[in-house]
Order: structure tokens, then sequence, then C-alpha cells
């Protein structure tokens, strides 16, 4: 078993005078095990049905395949959860090893305060391009994030979380899109991690958000997705950037 750690430089956020409304930003170093960690890359599809997104993803695509062949190589467990495509990976190894996988019984859910609502307004969808209503485009993973070795495949939180037990993993290191959606909603994504115990590291530089911004606050889609990696990093989770994985192996 590999004795290398993560020694990943964790930003949250701090209310430092309570009531305030201010925030300050920290800065934390940790090291992380390597065998007690794993990326979650969440519903990076090849084809969205909102054109922004699917161009955000085209973009990011590279990118995450570049630090995850990096994380990979210094023996971090890759999960892929394209969510609705699992029917594409049925018959591969990297979908049967994680679908069999004998059932963890999750431990009581934490008793965590409610957070305030969204900082943004995605209730028309959040599709910056205009494109509507929504529907399923999606068949299968971006076709540049690549499936190797080890890695698995399951858009299931209970599959993913029995696996994850299997194997001693406490950390879970989420990048993907999008992040007021489906990295925070999944039933692998950051809330429903956190509530069963596992430690989520949201990656800033690797995710996205659906928001209009011709919706509250009315500010650039790039402001509108900070927005939500600071409201994460506020009441959910600390975030990296992924720098980090590429350079701190220790």
């Amino acid at each position: 078993m590999s004795e290398a750690n993560l020694r990943l430089n964790l930003r949250t956020r701090v209310e430092t005078f309570k009531g305030s409304g201010f925030w300050d930003e920290m800065i934390i170093q940790r090291p992380f095990p390597v065998e007690q960690t794993a990326i979650l890359i969440c519903d990076m599809w090849d084809k969205h049905w909102c054109r922004g997104a699917t161009e955000r993803v085209e973009a990011m695509a590279p990118i995450i395949n570049s630090v995850i062949e990096v994380a990979r190589e210094n023996g971090v467990l890759i999960i892929h959860s394209p969510s609705e495509t699992m029917s594409y990976y049925a018959n591969t190894p990297y979908r049967q090893r994680i679908a069999n996988a004998p059932y963890v019984e999750p431990p009581k859910q934490l008793e965590l305060p409610a957070p305030p609502a969204l900082p943004i307004d995605d209730t028309d969808g959040g599709c910056d391009t205009g494109e509507k209503p929504w529907f399923k485009a999606w068949t299968r993973q971006h076709p540049a994030l690549k499936i190797m070795y080890d890695d698995v495949i399951s858009d299931d939180g209970q599959e993913i979380y029995n696996f994850i037990q299997q194997r001693g993993i406490k950390n879970l290191v989420i990048m993907g899109v999008h992040t007021n959606m489906c990295v925070l909603e999944r039933s692998f994504g950051i809330k429903q991690m956190t509530r069963w115990g596992i430690r989520c590291i949201l990656v800033r530089d690797l995710t996205d958000a659906m928001y209009n911004p011709a919706r509250p606050p009315h500010v650039t889609h790039e402001t509108g997705t900070n927005l939500v990696i600071e409201y994460i990093e506020k009441y959910w989770c600390p975030s990296i950037s992924s720098e980090d994985l590429l350079t701190i192996f220790i």
C-alpha cells in the first residue's frame, strides 16, 4: 500500500465575527493519504441540452483528463459518474467492478445546520445560451475523459459508498458539473457524501455552474460560478485548485 500523501491547500470561508455577514477566506494545508483519497468526476457528459454548458464541458474535459492521469499514476482512485448513461458501460470491467461491491449500510446521517439559499437564481434551468426546454442530450461521458486500469464508473450514491468503504476511502475530491445542481445534489454529490461522513473537497477551477446572467444577481456567468463555489466553501466543504493534484505528492 502506498504511503504517499497529497498535500492539499484547502480554501474555506469563515464568518470571523458571527452575524456580521462578512466572510474571510482561509487556506489550510493538510496531507491526505493517497490510499484514502479518490477523485469523482460528476456529469461530464458528451453533450448537454444547453449549448453553453456543452461548450464549457468541451473545453474542460481535456484539462480534467490531464489531471486524473497524474493522480491515477500516483495511486489515486478515479470514479467516473456520468449520470443516466450506465447502459453505455454495462459490460465494462469499470462498471462491473463497482456494481458488484458488497453492500455497506451507511451511517446515520449527520445532522447539519440548514444553509441559506443559493446565491444565484437558477429557476429557469440556468442556460446562458437560450436553449429550452430541458431534454436528455447525453449518452455517455465526454470521450476526452479516459477510463482506464482500476477506474470505476457509477451514478449511484449507494454503490459508490459501498465501493469506497471497501477500499478504505475517506476523502472524495470532486470535479465536474454543475456546482449548483449535480455536484451538490446528486446521490453521490457533496451534500449526501458529507452527511455520510465522507470528507469532500471541490476542485474549484474544474467545475462550472448552470447560471443565466439574465437572472439575479445579474452578474457574468463566471462570477455566478464563483459565487456558488464560495457558497460551497462557506456551508459544505473546502475547495482546492487542480494545481494541487498535479504538483504536490510527498
